[in-house]
C-alpha cells in the first residue's frame, strides 16, 4: 500500500476555501481523528460541502467548533493546513471565541489531543508489567520491571511539561517559557520541600505560607499557569525595551509565574480538580449502578460531539489521588459496546462492501477510538449505535456490582487496556470489567441478529427531494423493479476496492464501489443522468442517475497534483447525458511518465442510501459490461 493516501495538501486547501479561506479561521487543532476548528462565521453550505471531499469521513459542528473527522490521517491534512493560515492571536480573535463552555472543551481538546497516543503508549506498557508480574513472580523485583517500570511513568510524572508545550501553542505564548516555568514544577526540589511542609515543617515565600501541593501528574495547574503566562508575556513584550526584551521577558515571567502557581494558582486549581473527581466519586461509590448506566450508555453520544477531552483533568486527579479510577473501567465498556456492534453487522450484512467498511471500522475500535466504527457504520444505520449504547449502559451496570477500577491510565481506553484492571488490592475488578465487556460485546450482535441494523433513511429522503427539485420524480426510473445498473465506464482490468492502493478508497470510507485500471483515455457514461461535480483539477466527476444513484469517478490516484493537465472535460457541472458519452478524455502516458497510477475507483458515494450494492464478478470491463447492481 502507498505510504501516501492521498494528497494531503490539496484536501487541506479545499478545506480552507470551503470554510471561507484563512480570513475566517480563528484557531485550528487537532485530535486523534479530527481537524477542529474555530471559525468566526459559520457557512451552513460548508458542512455538506467538506463532508463530500475524498479522504473527510464527517462533519460536526459542536461546542463552537467546526469539526472534520478523516481519521488516522487527520495529523498531516492538520500540518499542511497550518502552514496555510497565520493564526497569530489578536483582539478580534479574542471576542469570537464563544461561550465559556465551549473555550474550555476547545482548550482541553487542543492541549491533550497531541499527546493522547504518548500516554496511550505509556497505559499500554503498564498494562503489560501488570501481566507479565501476573505469569512470572517475582518479576516485579527485577531491573528489566524497574526501568520499564519508571519508562511507562515518565509521561505521567512529567505531563506539565507536555502540557506546557501544547498550551503555549494554543494560547500563543512563548513555549519555551512555558516549559521553563512548568518545569520548576516538577523539580525534585520542590518534592523535597512540599514532602517536608506535608511532614509539619513551616515554610514562606515572602512571609506567605507555602503549600505542599506537589504536580508531577497534574493538569490544570500547569494548564493555568500557561493561560496567565500568556497575558503577562504579550503585558511585558509591549512595553519592554526590544533591546532588553529577550533577556527580560524570560526573566520576569519566570520570577512571577511560578510563585504564584505554587502559592495560589496551583493549589486553588487542584482543589477545583479534585472536588470534581470527588463528586464523580462520590456518586460512583454510593449509586455505582447509576454511575455505570450514565458512562455506559452516553459515552459514546458525548463522542459524537467531540467534547470527551473535558473529563481528562477529573480522571488524571483521580490517578493522581488515589491511583485508581472508575470512570475509564466504565469508559472501555462503551467502547467495547460500539465495537460488538460493528460485529454485529459484519455478521448481518449481506454486502461484501459493507462487511469490509464494518472491519475496517472495528479494527480501529480495538485501539479506543470509535469515530471511524460511529460515523461510518453504527450512527450510519442507527439501529446498531442505539444497540450499543444500551449493551455499554447494561454491561457498565453488571460491572459495577464488582468495584470496577482502572489502576493505571489509558489514554485510549478500550478492548487492549483492559488489563489496566487488574490489582490485587482489588481482585473483582477485572472479573467485573471482563463481565461487562463481554456483555458488551455479545448483546449488540444478538439485538442486531434479531432486529436488523437498519437503513440510513435520512440520507434517502434527501436524495429523493433532491431529485424531486430537479423536476424527476424518485420514483421515475424502474418502477417495474427495483434494481439499477452501473455500466462500465472504461474498458480494462476490474480491480476490487479493498485493493486499490489507496486507504480513502479501499476502506469504503467514501461508499461501495470497485476499480478499473483502463486500457483506454475515454471516460463514458455509466448510465443516464446529471454531472453534479467536476473537480477543478478534472481529474474526478461525481455523477447522478435519474433516479437518485451518486457515483465518483476518480481517474487515477494522486492524479489531483498534476493540476488538470492530462485531462480534457467534455461536460461541464449541471450538464445532462446519456448512457455512453464520453465525461473527459486523457494522456495515460503523462499521467504514469509522472510516476503515477491510472487506477480509477468507481464509488456509489450514497451507498448508505440502498439495501445493497452488488459488485459484479468480472476480471475485465469492456463498456457493455454492468459492474455494479444498486438494489433499492
Amino acid at each position: 500500500m502507498s505510504g501516501k493516501v492521498r494528497d494531503y495538501s490539496q484536501l487541506a486547501k479545499d478545506i480552507l476555501e470551503a470554510v471561507g479561506g484563512e480570513g475566517n479561521v480563528i484557531g485550528a487543532t487537532r485530535c486523534a481523528t479530527r481537524l477542529r476548528l474555530v471559525l468566526k462565521r459559520s457557512d451552513p453550505k460548508a458542512k455538506d460541502k467538506v463532508a463530500s471531499m475524498p479522504g473527510v469521513i464527517t462533519v460536526v459542528e459542536n461546542s463552537g467548533q467546526f469539526q472534520v473527522v478523516i481519521g488516522q490521517h487527520v495529523g498531516e491534512v492538520y500540518e499542511k493546513f497550518s502552514g496555510l493560515v497565520n493564526l497569530e492571536e489578536s483582539d478580534e480573535q479574542s471576542e469570537n471565541k464563544g461561550t465559556i463552555v465551549n473555550r474550555i472543551i476547545a482548550t482541553m481538546s487542543a492541549v491533550f489531543a497531541p499527546f493522547v497516543y504518548i500516554l496511550a503508549a505509556a497505559g499500554i506498557l503498564q498494562g503489560a508489567l501488570i501481566i507479565i508480574s501476573l505469569l512470572f513472580s517475582g518479576f516485579a523485583e527485577t531491573g528489566t520491571y524497574q526501568v520499564f517500570s519508571f519508562i511507562s511513568w515518565a509521561p505521567f510524572t512529567f505531563l506539565p511539561i507536555f502540557i506546557a508545550i501544547t498550551a503555549a501553542n494554543h494560547f500563543k505564548t512563548n513555549m519555551y517559557i512555558a516549559v521553563a516555568c512548568c518545569a520548576a514544577l516538577v523539580s525534585p526540589t520542590w518534592a523535597e520541600i512540599a514532602a517536608q511542609i506535608s511532614e509539619g515543617s513551616s515554610m514562606d515565600f515572602l512571609g506567605l505560607a507555602l503549600s505542599p501541593t506537589t504536580y508531577t501528574s497534574s493538569v490544570l495547574p500547569p494548564l493555568f499557569l500557561v493561560w496567565i503566562l500568556s497575558y503577562l508575556e504579550r503585558f511585558l513584550n509591549k512595553r519592554m525595551n526590544e533591546v532588553v526584551r529577550p533577556l527580560l521577558v524570560p526573566f520576569l515571567c519566570m520570577i512571577i509565574m511560578v510563585p504564584l502557581t505554587i502559592l495560589l494558582i496551583g493549589p486553588i486549581t487542584t482543589m477545583g480538580a479534585n472536588g470534581i473527581a470527588n463528586g464523580y466519586n462520590f456518586l460512583a461509590e454510593n449509586a455505582p449502578a447509576v454511575a455505570g448506566a450514565i458512562i455506559g450508555g452516553f459515552w459514546q453520544v458525548i463522542v459524537i460531539f467531540g467534547v470527551h477531552w473535558g473529563i481528562t483533568p477529573m480522571v488524571l486527579a483521580n490517578f493522581e489521588q488515589y491511583g485508581r479510577d472508575s470512570f475509564q473501567a466504565y469508559q472501555t465498556i462503551a467502547v467495547i459496546a460500539q465495537v460488538g456492534a460493528v460485529l454485529g453487522v459484519i455478521l448481518k450484512a449481506k454486502s461484501k462492501e459493507t462487511r469490509k467498511v464494518s472491519v475496517s471500522a472495528g479494527v480501529t475500535g480495538l485501539f479506543g477510538i470509535t469515530e471511524p466504527a460511529i460515523y461510518g457504520v453504527t450512527l450510519r444505520f442507527k439501529k446498531p449505535f442505539i444497540f450499543g449504547c444500551i449493551s455499554g449502559a447494561i454491561g457498565a451496570v453488571a460491572a459495577s456490582f464488582f468495584n470496577p477500577y482502572y489502576f493505571a491510565y489509558a489514554g485510549l481506553p478500550g478492548p487492549l487496556t483492559i488489563v489496566n484492571g487488574i490489582s490485587s488490592d482489588y481482585p473483582t475488578s477485572i472479573w467485573g470489567i471482563l463481565l461487562g465487556a463481554a456483555i458488551a460485546i455479545v448483546l449488540p450482535i444478538v439485538l442486531i441478529q434479531i432486529f436488523g441494523y437498519g437503513e440510513d433513511t435520512a440520507k434517502q429522503v434527501d436524495d429523493k427531494r433532491t431529485v424531486e427539485k430537479e423536476g424527476v420524480s424518485a420514483q421515475s426510473t424502474n418502477p417495474d423493479n427495483n434494481e439499477e445498473a452501473v455500466y462500465a465506464p472504461f474498458t480494462g482490468k476490474v480491480i476490487p476496492l479493498s485493493e486499490v492502493p489507496d486507504e480513502v478508497f479501499s476502506s469504503g470510507a467514501m461508499g461501495q464501489g470497485l476499480a478499473i485500471e483502463p486500457t483506454d483515455n475515454k471516460l463514458h457514461a455509466p448510465f443516464e443522468g446529471t454531472v453534479v461535480m467536476v473537480a477543478p483539477t478534472k481529474h474526478a466527476i461525481g455523477l447522478r442517475s435519474e433516479s437518485g444513484v451518486e457515483l465518483l469517478v476518480h481517474i487515477g490516484l494522486d492524479t489531483v497534483s498534476l493540476n488538470g493537465e492530462p485531462f480534457e472535460l467534455k461536460v461541464a457541472d449541471g450538464d445532462k447525458f446519456k448512457k455512453g458519452d464520453i465525461l473527459i478524455e486523457f494522456d495515460q502516458d503523462f499521467v504514469h511518465s509522472k510516476g503515477l497510477t491510472t487506477i480509477t475507483p468507481i464509488i456509489v458515494t450514497n451507498s448508505g442510501a440502498y439495501q445493497e450494492v452488488i459488485v459484479e464478478n468480472i476480471q475485465t470491463s469492456t463498456l457493455s459490461d454492468r459492474l455494479l447492481t444498486v438494489v433499492k
